[in-house]
């Protein structure tokens, strides 16, 4: 029999609604689903426990991603996630704009096409000259919208050796800067 768990901090409670587990701390809440048809989740006083009787390589991993997520959500609800992103161009000055939830792009490689990119409600966006920052409490939410950024300005069509503006990602952490 396997078994492992994780036991939330002070200021974080966690509960379980069917097959979700709810993280609650002083920055929101975050939801996950997790079920699996081999594994047990069960949260008993802040302590999520995950058992399986199967001892399989892949039931294993299943019940150390749970471990991760919990982690991952405990970090957002308390600390927060964070992404740093700077704009970088050599050839023609590029302009970013945020209108909303979008991001908007302009003159990139003299492009006339202005560019667009959604950016999920729950991720803030902070344009400070070249550089901006992803922040929001769910960790895969602001690594999408960081790569959404990323992707929207690749450079196709030129040589990567000699046209090498975009948007690049520069660093990720939990603890945001106040």
């Amino acid at each position: 029999m396997l078994k492992t768990g994780y036991e939330f901090p002070e200021g974080v409670t966690a509960t379980l609604e069917d097959t979700e587990i709810v993280v609650k701390g002083p920055r929101g809440e975050l939801k996950e689903k997790m079920s699996h048809p081999k594994i047990d989740l069960k949260v008993d006083k802040n302590v999520m426990i995950v058992t399986s009787e199967d001892e399989n390589k892949r039931t294993k991993a299943v019940m150390w991603t749970w471990k991760a997520l919990a982690k991952s959500m405990t970090i957002g609800v308390t600390e927060g996630w964070q992404c740093d992103l700077k704009l970088v161009y050599s050839h023609f000055p590029v302009k970013l704009k945020q209108e909303g939830s979008k991001l908007i792009i302009e003159n990139f490689l003299g492009e006339r096409e202005k560019k667009e990119v959604t950016i999920p409600s729950e991720v803030k966006l902070e344009i400070n000259g070249n550089d901006l920052k992803v922040t929001g409490n769910d960790k895969e939410k602001v690594g999408q919208a960081a790569a959404l950024i990323e992707q929207r300005v690749t450079v196709k069509k030129f040589d990567r050796r000699v046209f090498q503006d975009g948007i690049y990602k520069i660093g990720k952490t939990h603890t945001l800067e106040t």
